[in-house]
């Protein structure tokens, strides 16, 4: 089986990890999507296309993956250390979906990738360079704002659990509403008489009756 073709798409921001995405086509006939360059500690590998694993809460058994600390659905806190642990110690967060399964072929597609990205990456420093195409347009993305929405789901469900678990604080006063102050009755001046009815002993007799 030969590698036939490599597209390579560049990631703009330089600052993480992930190079580039790239599909790689064999003997013209089948493809393969959704591999990630990814600068590691000893320099340029591919990771395979893979998906997130998940568990289930134990309080609303919604699913969960497994960098959740908060539930999504009901906002409980999960266990931070419940993912399971690969041969090297590390912690097994992803699984793979296509691989190959000996290191001869893996060294032969991670060298064609690789290749491509650095004829790719010189490319892209040339005036008007425009990026390849990849077969799924919206795919990049897609990866990205997943990992963008799953933050931003760990931090909601967090506040709501903050928020169902610290007491009501006690209503505030508007700043721009003043505070109401009795209303002063003037007093009358020497020589007139006040406006309101004086109550004679009278009245309370009057009641009575």
């Amino acid at each position: 089986m030969e590698i036939t073709e490599v597209r390579v798409k560049l990631v703009q921001d330089n600052t993480e990890r992930l190079r580039a995405f790239c599909s790689v086509t064999f003997d013209g006939e089948y493809v393969v999507r959704d591999l990630k360059i990814i600068e590691g500690t000893n320099g340029l590998f591919v990771a395979m296309p893979s998906r997130k694993l998940t568990d289930r809460c134990p309080k609303c058994r919604s699913k969960n993956h497994l960098r959740a600390k908060f539930c999504n659905e009901c906002g409980a806190k999960l266990n931070e250390n419940r993912a399971g642990r690969d041969s090297a110690g590390r912690t097994k967060l992803h699984a793979d979906v296509a691989h190959p399964i000996n290191a001869r072929c893996r060294e032969r597609i991670q060298n064609a990738i690789v290749e491509a990205y650095e004829q790719e990456s010189e490319r892209a420093k040339e005036p008007g360079y425009r990026p390849p195409r990849l077969d799924e347009d919206d795919y990049e993305g897609s990866d990205y704002d997943e990992l963008v929405a799953e933050l931003k789901r760990d931090r909601g469900a967090a506040r709501r659990a903050a928020e169902t678990s610290a007491p009501p604080s006690p209503p505030q006063q508007a700043e721009d509403q003043p505070e109401e102050q009795p209303e002063e009755q003037a007093e009358p001046a020497e020589g007139e008489e006040s406006s309101e009815p004086t109550k004679s002993d009278d009245e309370f007799s009057a009641g009575i009756f």
